[in-house]
């Protein structure tokens, strides 16, 4: 799949140039750590068609069978100034490509679930490494949901398929080089200093909803207000405050 994305014409400028994959790896986000910290270039993609031991938010496990999804994870090294618009700049990289290939209307859950109909579609997971002269490198993981069967599962009504929506299985080759070609369309962006929030603001559900937000030993509830241009969720207390959780620096579970 990444060898056909890569070579027939993929025309992207960093995302997908250089390009690995693996039948099958514990986590695509440990692989690209290790290869950021030996120097391979911006850009490159390590893709598995199965992961034992893949990860999202909060150290859950993501569900990652052989054979009917996505699991990639990009190696990116952006100035400091442009690292947080860099989650703006993949969620809606998702969501175009899932407009894309099905017609399909997605939303976000803060801060960067891309969700059809309130059920999850795709998850992003972002880990930096920091060294004293500043960001090292940043690795973005995506699971995008494509052919996988959710139905009758413990997962029924959590998660769901871009296959399950559009009621036919979908060609991953051609999903994956949609992907990347939106994923460097949406980083250029991103280091251009293009605005993306008032964009992705648009997409996010909940807000104006009372939330609970686990943010590390705390629980903060309120009403989410809205976000900064940083991507920063507002959250209005009872007592009158406002908190601005920062979604770069925070574990959180959202619910309501």
């Amino acid at each position: 799949m990444l060898a056909a994305a890569v070579v027939h014409s993929l025309g992207t400028r960093r995302i997908g140039r250089c390009g690995y994959l693996f039948p099958r790896l514990p986590s695509t986000m440990d692989a690209a750590h290790r290869l950021a910290q030996v120097g391979v270039g911006e850009g490159a993609v390590v893709l598995a068609e199965e992961q034992t031991a893949g990860r999202g938010r909060l150290g859950r496990r993501w569900v990652s069978p052989p054979g009917v999804n996505l699991y990639l994870s990009l190696v990116l090294r952006p100035p400091a100034e442009a690292a947080r618009r860099v989650n703006m700049a993949c969620c809606l990289a998702v969501v175009d490509t899932v407009r894309q290939v099905g017609g399909l209307a997605p939303t976000i859950k803060w801060p960067n679930d891309v969700r059809l109909g309130g059920r999850k579609v795709c998850g992003i997971l972002m880990e930096g490494r920091w060294d004293s002269g500043g960001m090292g490198w940043l690795v973005v993981g995506i699971g995008l949901n494509v052919n996988g069967a959710f139905t009758g599962t413990p997962l029924e009504g959590v998660a769901t398929s871009l296959a399950q929506e559009v009621g036919h299985p979908l060609d991953r080759g051609a999903v994956l080089r949609a992907l990347l070609r939106a994923l460097d369309a949406r980083y250029e962006q991103a280091l251009a200093g293009v605005p993306l929030w008032q964009e992705w603001k648009g997409l996010l559900e909940g807000l104006g909803t009372r939330v609970t937000v686990r943010w590390g030993e705390q629980v903060v509830e309120g009403v989410a207000q809205g976000v900064t241009p940083e991507g920063d969720l507002l959250v209005a207390q009872e007592d009158g405050r406002v908190v601005a959780l920062p979604a770069g620096e925070v574990t959180t579970h959202i619910t309501g």
